[in-house]
């Protein structure tokens, strides 16, 4: 987490952002994101001329290629390197006229035969920055940062990201990086697993996957087959906007994921048969405050789900992405849990019956303050097909270790760690553990729930339909001793009365 000096810096260079004229954070971060891609592309190149130096040979596939551009300005003067030492207008002439267009434009056609999501999804790139003064500010905060260093590099554009949370803007909000943290330890990541988010948004989830696969496997990059996999193939994201898909490309190469497959997608309308059963593991929280029309969604997925609500084509769009026995965890509004329609009690009927329901695990409502109070809960299942569902786990959490108001501040109270506990508990080799799991009562934090009491409630997902609450006996007082009590408060006062009346008479 960054704090002190460094925080102050990038505060400075928002508030210049926001009184420059860039008042809309997405657009804040977008602009900034550019300029931390030049950096990178400096920092590659120099890489591969190390190499180069080491071994005698040329230079594979230069990021920035001998020759120069329109203007005649050679290709190498492009580089962050050279940029961070000119003048602000200077600066600002050259990433106009040059470096902005070699980022859009050209740079994939310099790398032969290699276009990275990064280079795909900037085709549309616009470069807003309005003045050379605030160009300048910018990069000569981000040259002070060691962007080489994956955590700080990672710290700082997970501070920016956060800014979503806190401007609320165009309604974009990102889902709590805790809560990301649990459904990822929940769900364990595993090498060589394909991972999905297809409502992506800033690739969150697959940030944190990321980062649980390299603390769980050390040894990791040393399987070259595996780091193939992870640079390039393990994480998949989809979403309709090319502007969070441009940010969440670099919030995951930032965090050392080189070239994750990120495509600018509506989820529902386009299932691209590619995709059908081929994900071990999808991670999501896709927008449920909205319908859509039936005509432009995906008719595989209406065979699932006949409806227009988002959150429900959704759980339908997992189903299909899955390959058979791969996992889920996803969070949806109550309203999937209990949700009285046709629609509702299908999808929630296949998942316990023809798939295998895990768990259930409700978060309280004030989670996604200030933006959004509806009541949310975590849903992990895998794909079976041929069902598996046994029992249900379920968790009441009440506290997330952050105020549930509109401030959203830090508090002692966090049932988080326990959930993940507990869990580890009834999935571990522990048979003690397990037991002690499984034979919790209806009134504790957590239970499980057999599948054909959940059949017999209509397929109710909901917590409360299962939890039982405990009435403490409360000892009341007589009435009537109460009663004499309030009579000789009265008498009291009727004497201190008369007695202050003698005295002023």
């Amino acid at each position: 987490m960054i704090t002190g000096t460094l925080k102050s810096q990038v505060d400075a260079v928002w508030n210049a952002f926001w009184s420059g004229g860039i008042s809309n954070p997405i657009e804040v971060i977008e602009q900034i994101t550019y300029l931390l891609f030049l950096k990178r592309l400096d920092e590659e190149q120099r890489k591969k001329e190390r190499a180069s130096r080491a071994t005698g040979r040329p230079v594979i596939n230069p990021i920035f290629p001998d020759g120069e551009d329109r203007f005649g300005r050679a290709y190498r003067d492009l580089r962050w390197g050279r940029l961070r030492n000119l003048s602000k207008d200077e600066q600002f002439a050259i990433f106009t006229e040059s470096v902005f267009p070699f980022l859009k434009e050209e740079l994939t056609r310099t790398q032969a035969g290699h276009e990275s999501s990064y280079t795909a999804l900037m085709q549309d790139a616009r470069f807003t920055i309005p003045e050379a003064h605030l160009l300048q500010k910018a990069i000569d905060l981000l040259d002070t940062i060691p962007t080489q260093d994956r955590d700080t590099n990672g710290d700082l554009y997970e501070y920016m990201l956060g800014k979503l949370a806190t401007s609320g803007t165009n309604g974009q909000f990102r889902t709590p990086r805790h809560v990301i943290e649990l459904m990822v330890k929940m769900r364990r990541p595993q090498p060589m697993e394909a991972i999905c988010d297809p409502a992506a948004g800033t690739a969150g989830f697959l940030m944190e996957a990321g980062e649980y696969l390299r603390e769980k496997n050390p040894d990791l990059f040393f399987e070259p087959e595996a780091k193939a996999f992870f640079s390039s193939e393990q994480f998949h994201g989809f979403d309709t906007d090319r502007t969070m898909m441009r940010i969440g490309a670099m919030n995951l190469m930032q965090h050392g994921i080189e070239n994750p497959v990120l495509e600018r997608r509506d989820s529902l309308s386009e299932v691209h048969s590619a995709d059908i059963d081929k994900y071990d593991l999808i991670l999501a929280n896709p927008p449920f405050a909205g319908s859509l029309d039936k005509e432009n969604t995906s008719r595989a997925l209406l065979q699932i789900a006949d409806t227009r609500k988002t959150e429900l084509l959704f759980m339908a769009l997992f189903l299909r992405l899955l390959k058979v026995g791969g996992r889920a965890a996803v969070i949806v509004p109550d309203g999937v849990l209990f949700g009285s329609t046709k629609a509702h009690q299908s999808l929630r009927k296949e998942l316990v019956q023809n798939q295998q329901l895990e768990a259930v695990v409700s978060l309280p409502s004030g989670v996604f303050k200030p933006y959004a109070g509806v009541s949310t809960a975590i849903l992990f299942f895998s794909r079976t097909d041929s069902g598996g569902t046994d029992e249900v786990w379920f968790f009441d959490v009440t506290a997330d270790g952050f105020s549930l108001d509109d401030k959203r501040t830090p508090v002692e109270a966090n049932d988080l760690p326990t959930v993940l506990e507990r869990w580890e508990a009834l999935h571990g080799g522990d048979a003690e553990a397990t037991a002690t799991e499984r034979g919790r009562a209806r009134t504790e934090r957590s239970f499980v729930v057999p599948k054909a009491e959940i059949v017999e409630n209509g397929y109710d997902l909901s917590i409360n339909r299962y939890k039982e609450i405990e009435y403490a006996e409360v000892q009341h007082r007589d009435p009537l001793e109460i009663i004499a009590e309030l009579e000789e408060l009265e008498k009291e006062i009727a004497t201190g009365l008369a007695e202050l009346k003698g005295l002023l008479s």
